[in-house]
């Protein structure tokens, strides 16, 4: 038979839609079977049990003497069976007495699926037999072409099926990192906030939150956070911490000592290449405009003075959460007054680049903040994300995670 159009002849049986990995065994081992043109009486599939280091018999189908269900091959005992991983097909006199006594005198065999991994040697997920009158090279190529087909098929079912779990964990890892980030808009006595995280990925590392503190609700923790890293790992570390710092805060723990046990269960839970910066801040209804935080290694939030139409920045008061246990950090402050803002944001902000490798730099972003400083929080925020896209247009080189969180306040 010509090999292309037997190649496209089986192609076409397995293309179908099938429930699962046995109903395309079945059908294409049962459509060679019948069809003339392949000269096969009948045919079998087997599969291999790792654990048990045999291969069980699926299914049989043909006019042929059946054998026995459940039938298994000791991989031990039938040594050209690990042969099979590297030839593919092999035809073979037959040696098992009770494949003999069914009529089967040639042994005919062809690997299919994934290869497993047993000790130091290798067994295909499935084989093919089938009994033919004439068991000759003409019969090894039509086995190869029936097995490559087959291999190729339950290869792309399995992708389908990985994909589609991968989907499917994505998208909760995307709603559960929804219903954990709040509100962007968030209003606290005389402040007005408003935040907002834009993935590289289809999830972020990045992440930010409005913490109410004590019973009172005098204080409003704002945390900014950034996990060294992207994708899923990422989104986790930044939940978890997100989800400790919630529990912390409504013990009312002083910041110092807060960051101080965050550190220490950064760097006992994470592994030892994972860290965290992370910027805390508290505002209160205290008409003074006291602002107190504590920065981990953060990038420095820029704070706008108005009536000094003044830029100081927030530096670090501690190092990144996570590298080592029993760090320090202190606790630092700064007075807001009418119409000052402060802009928390991520390296996804001032490390974006060009396609000329140049990076977006504080100083760009300082500017924006001057000149958008009679803007609300929600606009400022939506200039500053506005003036990246421009300055990175073409897309660069190197694209992160952006988080950026505004507060003002206004009386």
């Amino acid at each position: 038979m010509d090999q292309k159009r037997l190649l496209k002849t089986i192609d076409t049986i397995a293309s179908g839609n099938f429930e699962n990995d046995f109903d395309l065994l079945q059908s294409v081992v049962d459509q060679i079977v019948r069809n003339e043109q392949f000269h096969v009486t009948g045919g079998r599939v087997w599969k291999f049990n790792a654990s048990k280091k045999n291969y069980t018999l699926l299914f049989q189908t043909g006019k042929v003497k059946k054998i026995p269900a459940n039938f298994s091959l000791n991989v031990k005992e039938y040594k050209i069976l690990e042969r099979i991983a590297n030839e593919r097909t092999i035809l073979a006199d037959e040696t098992d007495k009770t494949l003999i006594s069914k009529g089967i005198f040639k042994y005919s065999g062809s690997g299919v699926g994934k290869k497993l991994t047993v000790g130091e040697k290798k067994y295909y997920e499935y084989l093919l037999a089938v009994s033919s009158n004439n068991i000759d090279e003409d019969l090894r190529y039509t086995l190869n072409i029936v097995a490559t087909v087959l291999t190729s098929k339950l290869r792309e079912r399995y992708l389908a099926d990985s994909r589609k779990n991968l989907i499917q964990d994505i998208d909760k890892a995307k709603e559960l990192q929804r219903s954990i980030l709040p509100e962007h808009a968030y209003k606290f006595h005389f402040y007005e906030m408003f935040g907002v995280t834009i993935p590289a990925d289809t999830v972020a590392g990045d992440f930010y939150d409005y913490l109410k503190i004590g019973d009172d609700e005098e204080r409003l923790g704002i945390v900014v956070g950034d996990a060294a890293s992207k994708g899923l790992a990422a989104s986790a570390e930044a939940m978890y911490i997100s989800g400790a710092l919630r529990m912390a805060s409504n013990f009312q723990i002083k910041i110092s000592p807060m960051m101080n046990r965050m550190n220490q269960l950064v760097n006992k839970i994470f592994s030892d290449d994972k860290f965290i910066s992370l910027f805390y801040g508290e505002v209160s209804a205290d008409k003074k405009g006291l602002f107190l935080y504590a920065n981990a290694g953060h990038n420095p939030p820029i704070f706008y003075s108005k009536k000094n139409d003044s830029i100081t920045k927030l530096d670090p008061t501690g190092p990144l959460l996570g590298p080592a246990p029993n760090l320090r950090y202190e606790t630092d402050s700064i007075n807001f007054n009418r119409g000052d803002i402060l802009v928390i944001y991520t390296d996804g902000i001032v490390d974006a680049a060009n396609d000329k490798f140049e990076f977006y730099e504080e100083k760009r972003l300082e500017q924006v903040i001057r000149d958008s400083a009679n803007l609300s929080p929600k606009e400022i925020a939506g200039t500053i994300l506005d003036d990246v896209i421009k300055f990175t247009t073409p897309e660069g080189s190197y694209q992160d995670d952006k988080t950026i969180v505004v507060i003002k306040r206004n009386d």
